[in-house]
């Protein structure tokens, strides 16, 4: 067996500007599916390693460890598919969404619904959830209002991935304060200092882009009630059926491992809809692998409910998979190590780790497709250069999550950012700029930290005096 030898900084730049290169390219100017680019990006960066001495079955380990990380994650892409087909047919969504629009007036419906996908995923710990259940409801009602779907796929996301971040039962959120060892509950707190600033910057642009819309355009009223009298025609939308998205949120604030409280919640669904729709069993456990199929005559509410399903999550699946291989070489050879490595080298000051860690945090999503690899990379490698610098572990994991978490879905080509478009049926680009949190909040970060705000340091410079389980100061 040859020895292996660490790849060097140009050749490191090479496999992840060429990385980059074939997405854009492939993208933008052909239009070629992402998996087929990603295949491409595997076998460029696969020949290319040969030469440090990893074999194909050495690579082929390094993506099986990078699956295995994140089987979690993936399971929970199919279980996704099936609540929303089960939710739809079973009249869940149909009932969120006729219920949504009698309550919700146009001017206020993009803050409103940030409130409400906030408050949902720091229940339930998860914005993939977020988006596929009370996110799905609130394209409809968007849609039913008149706002563009890119406008309010933003608006769901920022909600979705505030909750993500910032609550305890989320994966990103336990998985970067695991990272960077620092306590769960001091990273949240610690995460609060900008997020919170964040958080508030977007409501008021929501505010204004809502009152915008609801002045310029105006709602048709008669378009709604349409709206509502399909809905009322195809299902039966007594209270009843909105049992699944409590049962949802109770069994995730008992902290219910996502996998099973999911199944509970689309064999709920699936429960509803035998007494609530008058469903056979098998149309209704049909529905949580082919989602809901059946054409209303009205293409605006078909656009919304013909969707759901196992089946119609295996594209994105893929995706995720093929992202996940590609992430696992580039972790095995050490190409991403290697440039963060170089990078600390060059630091003069304690404030420039902040943009560092962002900056190599979501490169690291854009060459390897997952936020889950971004996180627990950077932050083995960031550790001992913050300890030495005299900088606390809750801010490593606070960056971890601004450059890691916030970012995920802002990248057409990862894991989260196939999920995002694929369940909420808008193209990347296309939301990226109302994406505001998302956005805000890393650029929020960088800049306080130039001017030396919530850099968080220990009293000392020690490399052990912040190890994990140290008092480090507020």
């Amino acid at each position: 067996m040859s020895s292996k030898r660490k790849p060097s900084l140009l050749a490191s730049l090479f496999i992840c500007f060429g990385i980059i290169a074939i997405m854009l390219v492939g993208i933008v100017l052909y239009h070629i599916p992402i998996q087929v680019l990603l295949l491409l990006a595997i076998i460029f960066t696969g020949a290319f390693s040969y030469q440090y001495g990893y074999s194909t079955v050495e690579m082929v380990d390094g993506m099986r460890s990078s699956f295995s990380r994140a089987m979690v994650a993936m399971v929970i892409f199919l279980l996704i598919g099936s609540i929303i087909g089960a939710w739809i047919h079973s009249g869940t969504v149909p009932a969120l969404i006729y219920y949504g629009l009698n309550l919700i007036n146009p001017k206020y419906f993009l803050p409103l619904g940030l409130i409400i996908c906030s408050i949902t995923s720091i229940s339930i710990g998860t914005s993939w959830g977020t988006a596929g259940t009370v996110g799905l409801a609130l394209m409809g009602i968007g849609a039913g209002l008149g706002f563009p779907a890119p406008v309010v796929a933003g608006m769901v996301i920022s909600g979705a991935f505030f909750g993500d971040k910032m609550s305890p039962l989320s994966d990103t959120c336990n998985l970067a304060s695991a990272a960077a060892e620092s306590n769960i509950y001091r990273h949240i707190v610690g995460m609060a200092y900008t997020t919170i600033p964040a958080y508030i910057i977007c409501f008021v642009l929501y505010t204004v882009l809502g009152f915008s819309y609801a002045t310029h355009s105006n709602v048709n009223m008669e378009e709604v009630a349409h709206i509502q009298s399909v809905l009322a025609g195809h299902f039966n939308l007594s209270p009843l059926v909105l049992l699944p998205t409590g049962l949802l949120v109770v069994l995730m604030i008992l902290k219910v491992h996502p996998i099973p409280a999911m199944m509970c919640a689309a064999f709920a669904g699936t429960l509803i809809d035998v007494l609530c729709q008058q469903s056979n069993i098998g149309s209704a456990l049909t529905a949580i692998y082919d989602g809901y199929t059946q054409p209303t005559g009205f293409k605006l509410v078909d656009a919304i409910l013909i969707r759901g399903g196992i089946q119609s999550m295996m594209g994105t699946y893929s995706l995720a998979f093929l992202a996940l291989c590609l992430g696992g070489v580039l972790e095995k050879v050490g190409y991403v190590a290697v440039l963060i490595e170089k990078a600390i080298e060059r630091i003069t000051a304690d404030k420039y780790m902040v943009p560092l860690v962002i900056g190599t945090t979501f490169l690291s999503n854009i060459a390897m497709g997952t936020n889950y690899m971004s996180i627990i990379l950077n932050g083995a490698a960031y550790r001992k250069a913050f300890d030495d610098a005299g900088l606390e572990r809750r801010l490593l994991s606070r960056l971890l999550e601004e450059g890691g978490t916030q970012t995920a879905a802002l990248v057409p080509w990862s894991t989260a950012g196939a999920f995002m478009a694929g369940t909420l049926g808008v193209a990347t680009f296309s939301y990226i700029p109302y994406s505001f949190l998302n956005l805000v909040n890393p650029v929020l970060s960088i800049v306080l930290a130039c001017f030396g705000i919530f850099v968080f340091r220990t009293s000392s410079r020690s490399p052990s005096a912040n190890a994990p389980g140290h008092a480090d100061t507020i």
